[in-house]
């Protein structure tokens, strides 16, 4: 399977060099931290299985001294689980969710897949790029299929807990760095990227509202219709928490930034989620937002929790143009609400020293 957003990065080769914007009036205003505050940050990693044993405890040992205390790992690895452990770090299993583009899952069960307002099923037409393939939440067949598999991750006893990825549907709507990047301009609901409306979601839909979805002129502006997938996925979620619980480890996951990004863009409901831990990717050059914005998200979604879990801000490291900016992206978030940091990128030495400085 691919590294973790390939799309996106894809996306970003002109957007990486967009200028940082001043700082503006209405800016996110950085407020004084909590004394003694104990930040849980966390790094994002695809494990090296020719990685030597003596390199990864150096390694680790490192990034703990800086303030890390848990890892995602997108593949499975036990000889960097029990590394990181050994460490005193968390090893948390990384899972992409609803996009799965399993060749042997996709001929035997191409029903599973969501379909587009156009009618298409996204295993003979994958939106944006040949990686996107997305299940239909509304399948019992699909959940029982997550849920086999959480429970299959989570019995080895090296794994801490499971990281959900990729839960939601289809980008509807892509952040606007990408836009050009795929030659399209999404300033309305696009039929060949609105997902799903197999008969299963039809006939779901009219059970939960009564409502026919064909006989709706525009179901893109639908209020009940986005309720009913933001529900959709919901269940996902929670079905897989209670598989966590049973289990008693934690269930985090990577979101889109803010509540309402996340809701108009993707359908994701991630506020009202059981998890341990949300990680927003608060990826400011993907919308073309300053680091200020960094501030503004995180304060939005840790409003919209309400104490309910902790949130760790996702940043995208190839986003910030120097050290000290990053640091005040780190800042711009933990001042502001979050718990920790959550690193996308290649994290070295000076990604640690801005780490270890901004939780100060």
């Amino acid at each position: 399977m691919n590294s973790r957003r390939n799309f996106v990065k894809s996306g970003l080769i002109a957007g990486l060099a967009a200028t940082v914007l001043p700082l503006a009036g209405n800016a996110s205003v950085i407020p004084a931290a909590a004394e003694n505050k104990k930040w849980k940050h966390w790094v994002w990693t695809n494990p090296n299985l020719s990685d030597k044993e003596e390199d990864l405890a150096a390694l680790y040992k490192k990034y703990y001294e800086a303030g890390v205390r848990g890892i995602f790992f997108e593949e499975d690895s036990e000889k960097h689980f029990r590394a990181a452990k050994a460490q005193k770090l968390e090893a948390h299993r990384w899972m992409w969710t609803m996009n799965r583009r399993i060749e042997s899952l996709m001929k035997d069960h191409p029903d599973w897949y969501a379909v587009n307002r156009k009618g298409e099923n996204c295993v003979q037409h994958p939106p944006y790029v040949d990686y996107y393939r997305w299940l239909c939440p509304s399948k019992p067949e699909v959940q029982a299929y997550l849920e086999n598999e959480v429970q299959e991750i989570l019995s080895k006893d090296y794994v801490d807990g499971i990281h959900l990825d990729y839960v939601r549907y289809c980008d509807v709507i892509l952040p606007v760095n990408l836009w050009e990047n795929y030659k399209i301009e999404q300033t309305k609901e696009l039929p060949e990227y609105d997902y799903c409306y197999c008969n299963v979601c039809k006939e779901k839909f009219k059970a939960f509202r009564g409502q026919d979805l064909d006989a709706i002129a525009f179901p893109e502006a639908s209020l009940s219709w986005r309720q009913y997938r933001y529900n959709a996925i919901t269940t996902i979620v929670n079905k897989l928490a209670v598989v966590a619980g049973k289990h008693k480890k934690q269930i985090t996951a990577a979101v889109f930034p803010t509540p309402e990004v996340a809701r108009r863009n993707v359908r994701q409901d991630w506020t009202n989620w059981k998890l341990s831990g949300v990680c927003p990717m608060i990826y400011h050059g993907f919308y073309k937002e300053p680091v200020e914005w960094i501030g503004d998200a995180v304060a939005e979604g840790v409003r919209f929790l309400d104490g309910r879990f902790p949130l760790y801000a996702g940043l995208y490291l190839p986003d910030f143009k120097s050290p000290e900016e990053m640091q005040l992206g780190m800042q711009y978030a933990l001042k502001n609400g979050a718990k920790g940091i959550s690193l996308f990128g290649k994290v070295d030495d000076q990604v640690l020293a801005a780490l270890k400085t901004a939780s100060k």
